[in-house]
């Protein structure tokens, strides 16, 4: 059935059936889907939020602790869900907002025996426990999409900025990445193993977002994942309102990044902030021992943007220090990293789901 608004045709859509739950169209619905038991007999459950426009449209997912110490994630999807724009949804929005149930009880990267989830993709019914819980993710929510969302932070004591990780060969993965609207996009290739690469694989577009640092809350990183997400939704017809327009920041695209790493062990000292524009030779910190009789200086191999950070200042030879998005003739980026931050930095309330221009 379908009804006519003004020169625009609008089709009804029918229910869905997720895990034996029936969803019909205007309803939001939790279902937590079986995973396994704990060894104290507790289930554990992977749960989903589905939410349902009465009109047809694109079914996106979202998903966040994938590494179970990624929280910003869980935080963004908490958001999205509540937010006004998200109301009159056109299409399903599948949020998952912890799939790594047994790292996030851990506060741990892994799965208990110590697999990384995001390499296990697409998985198997039969196989270790990351391989059971990719393969449900893949069934359950996945092959009923046709469009993704992960999210992402840095490693333990590593922040990133804002940031998507895309395959930009495609025309609609770079649509999306570029609607998302962060300063730096990384044009990747899909790394084996890896949910963005087992749903690119079954025709599911998908980009992956990463922010702020593991086991903390990055309040910037959080609203620009809101924002994007709402972009990418609104890019795709999900959701309207002429507020919600893509910020007027034309991303960096870079096919080729690398990690500085520290020369020596030692403590680490630098005053090089995420988001700054480096160039050949730029001394970004140094590493000395602890009671400065030998110091090394760390700097720039080549022209780039920086887009993350090891946050120790105890440092073992070899350790990561800066990760750098190599690209010619990028110092208006850093110009664009802190308007980016101006945009986000309103005066903000803890409950407020997003900025106020962007709810109408």
């Amino acid at each position: 059935m379908s009804q006519t608004e003004g020169s625009r045709t609008r089709t009804r859509q029918g229910p869905i059936t997720i895990a034996s739950h029936e969803v019909a169209p205007g309803k939001r619905v939790p279902i937590d889907i079986p995973v396994a038991m704990l060894y104290t007999h507790t289930p554990v459950t992977l749960s989903l939020q589905v939410k349902r426009g009465h009109f047809a449209g694109p079914t996106l997912f979202l998903s966040a602790a994938i590494h179970g110490d990624e929280l910003n994630g869980v935080e963004i999807i908490r958001r999205v869900l509540n937010a006004p724009a998200v109301r009159h949804l056109r299409g399903t929005l599948i949020a998952a907002p912890i799939v790594n149930v047994f790292g996030f009880l851990n506060r741990s990267r892994y799965l208990p025996d110590r697999r990384d989830l995001n390499r296990t993709f697409p998985g198997s019914p039969n196989g270790s426990l990351a391989s059971r819980l990719a393969h449900l993710f893949m069934a359950e929510v996945v092959d009923r999409c046709d469009y993704g969302i992960d999210l992402h932070t840095g490693s333990l004591h590593r922040s990133n900025l804002p940031q998507i990780r895309a395959h930009c060969c495609d025309l609609k993965i770079t649509e999306m990445a570029q609607a998302f609207g962060v300063p730096v996009i990384l044009n990747t290739t899909l790394r084996s193993g890896s949910l963005r690469h087992a749903a690119t694989e079954r025709g599911v577009q998908t980009i992956l977002y990463e922010c702020g640092e593991a086991l903390r809350f990055d309040e910037m990183a959080i609203r620009a994942g809101v924002r994007g997400v709402l972009n990418v939704m609104k890019h795709l017809g999900m959701i309207r309102g002429s507020k919600l327009t893509k910020p007027p920041i034309a991303p960096l695209i870079s096919s080729n990044s690398s990690w500085l790493r520290a020369p020596i062990s030692g403590m680490f000292r630098h005053d090089c902030a995420l988001g700054a524009h480096v160039e050949p030779g730029q001394l970004l910190a140094t590493v000395s021992d602890p009671i400065g009789a030998s110091e090394v200086e760390v700097v720039a191999q080549r022209e780039g943007i920086v887009i993350g950070s090891n946050n120790l200042p105890v440092v073992n030879q070899g350790d990561a220090l800066f990760h750098v998005a190599f690209a010619k003739n990028s110092e208006s980026v850093e110009e664009k990293v802190d308007i980016f931050h101006e945009e986000l930095d309103y005066d903000s309330d803890s409950t407020k789901a997003v900025p106020v221009w962007m709810v109408s």
